[in-house]
């Protein structure tokens, strides 16, 4: 006798929690993924990379032992990886864990990443290795002030919109327009792709202080963990965009003799709460997040399974 397939005749719902650096979205997957008996994936762009630990704030040892985590530590800094892999590495891993489990948590604050899974990407081509190297060589050498400038030429519409403090954002529109003889924006269709699976999205968030405190204090724990001599471990690879962030450019003025380790420190804190900042714009203009305090966890649940049920 043949049995049916767990939940086969239930709807599949992938549950995203997102929000800003430090507000504990962690801590709140790892309680909800325990009461719907189920995995999590990270949308960290940064946790993917084994050798980036402490100053990523990858998940401790215990915490990964609670839950089976997905996609951390996955690469080697020097692997090269993209959006459009990840959306198309998640929705394969998604089709198998639905096969035992109704829902599914997607935690991170890559904005762009969980909108990769939920939206979808544009197929945009990848550009040859050697045009990827010249344009990061122009970054390097020349700054971004450099890749404003080239961007704006070639993608007038495009600059206006894009982040222009994110290097990533602009070499990635700069290569794709050399690579291919046309705007970025023609490329982009941004038009949703269809799931079939639901999607909720909790949102979570504190009040400002609150938030800043806990930036504050993670980055003086990151600290004693280590993260200089992380840091300095990855030297060779300073160049790559992982390294090109939030608490390891900081560390790397240091090292360099630029700043002394406490400007660094202060630097850290400083840039983490601007990036805070710009995860809540980026997140808060998705009408769709239902918001909740980390700790409101019987409400979160609440609200997801009579949602899950009427989808």
């Amino acid at each position: 006798m043949t049995h049916p397939l767990p939940y086969q005749d239930l709807t599949n719902t992938l549950i995203v929690v997102l929000g800003p650096t430090a507000v504990g979205k962690t801590k709140t997957a790892i309680i909800l993924a325990k009461h719907f008996d189920t995995e999590i994936i990270s949308a960290d762009s940064r946790q993917f990379y084994r050798e980036l630990k402490i100053g990523t704030a990858t998940p401790s040892p215990q915490e990964l032992a609670a839950v089976k985590h997905h996609f951390i530590g996955h690469l080697s800094i020097s692997d090269y990886y993209n959006v459009s892999r990840f959306e198309t590495d998640v929705l394969s891993l998604l089709d198998k864990l639905f096969v035992n489990h109704r829902y599914v948590i997607m935690t991170g604050g890559s904005g762009l990443y969980i909108d990769a899974v939920c939206r979808g990407i544009d197929d945009l081509p990848d550009p040859e290795p050697e045009l990827r190297d010249k344009i990061k060589n122009w970054y390097s050498e020349k700054g971004i002030s450099f890749l404003q400038e080239k961007l704006k030429k070639l993608d007038p519409e495009y600059f206006e919109k894009v982040d222009k403090a994110n290097p990533n954002r602009l070499m990635r529109a700069i290569e794709v327009c050399l690579s291919t003889g046309q705007t970025f924006t023609s490329l982009r269709r941004n038009t949703p792709r269809e799931r079939d699976f639901n999607i909720i999205k909790i949102g979570l968030n504190r009040p400002r202080e609150e938030l800043f405190e806990n930036i504050a204090r993670r980055t003086d724990q990151m600290i004693q963990d280590g993260l200089v001599e992380e840091v300095k471990s990855l030297t060779a690879f300073r160049h790559t965009n992982a390294l090109n962030t939030v608490g390891y450019r900081e560390i790397f003025d240091f090292t360099d003799g630029k700043i002394s380790l406490e400007q660094a420190v202060e630097n850290i804190k400083t840039n983490t709460r601007r990036y805070a900042k710009r995860q809540l714009t980026w997140f808060k203009r998705d009408g769709k997040v239902k918001w909740f305090l980390p700790e409101q966890i019987q409400q979160i649940i609440q609200y997801i399974e009579p949602k899950s049920k009427t989808q």
